[in-house]
């Protein structure tokens, strides 16, 4: 049975293909692949993406054909498919890493928090609890640098986004949008329910790793005072 699918993108990427949905077990899959793949690049390999249930694969289409020996394409498919096959055998993600987001879920931090509890039908505070209660996968990192989509919030808590999005959001909100829960890691225009903020600083381009969460990590948020918040700014922006 075919446990995956390839298909071109462009003329130097292949997406490849796990499931069609959001599934944890699927994701798993990604991963494995993902994790196997950054130990062992093939010929011409450049960077890979990984989502919910595909992985892009982009390659130098001149070294991935050997300097014009092979049809790049096909070399770099035939090779994912060998990749595949010995990563589904002997492939393993690493174990997943547990970061913890402080979030201040009060008064201006999260101007969305009353209409999610009114659509919800639940108090403000069982908002909170159910947010901060549960355990998050990070699926994908998207939208704009270091943006993690979060698989795992409760689905009591599913709201819709907002029908006019907003110009600007600033940097660190959390956000619903459905039944998922992210947060902006730069200010930009958004659309998703904001019910906190948390005063890291998930993107910084100055950083070896700019983006403090990637695919595969486990998100756990601890909800915290407006005082603890603005020590905590203060400590992640050096001031």
């Amino acid at each position: 049975m075919q446990l995956f699918q390839l298909y071109p993108l462009g003329d130097s990427a292949i997406t490849v293909q796990f499931g069609d949905r959001i599934d944890k077990a699927i994701h798993a899959k990604v991963r494995a692949f993902s994790s196997y793949l950054d130990r062992h690049p093939f010929t011409g390999f450049v960077e890979q993406v990984p989502a919910y249930n595909t992985v892009t694969v982009y390659y130098d289409p001149w070294l991935a054909s050997e300097q014009g020996f092979y049809n790049p394409y096909t070399r770099v498919t035939e090779q994912l498919q060998y990749i595949l096959r010995v990563a589904r055998e002997h492939g393993r993600a690493a174990a997943p890493r547990t970061v913890e987001i402080p979030v201040c879920y009060n008064g201006a931090f999260g101007p969305d928090l009353e209409f999610v509890a009114r659509h919800t039908r639940l108090s403000p505070q069982e908002v909170i609890a159910s947010h901060a209660r549960c355990k998050y996968q990070v699926y994908m990192i998207g939208f704009v640098p270091g943006f993690p989509y979060l698989g795992g919030m409760a689905k009591k808590l599913a709201t819709p986004r907002k029908q006019n999005p907003r110009p600007r959001i600033p940097a660190g909100s959390v956000g619903i949008a459905g039944n998922q829960t992210g947060i902006y890691p730069i200010e930009t225009p958004g659309g998703w329910q904001l019910i906190g903020q948390t005063p890291l600083r998930l993107f910084d381009p100055n950083r070896e790793q700019p983006s403090l969460l990637q695919a595969g990590d486990q998100v756990k948020f601890v909800s915290i005072s407006e005082d603890e918040f603005w020590d905590l700014k203060e400590q992640a922006h050096g001031a």
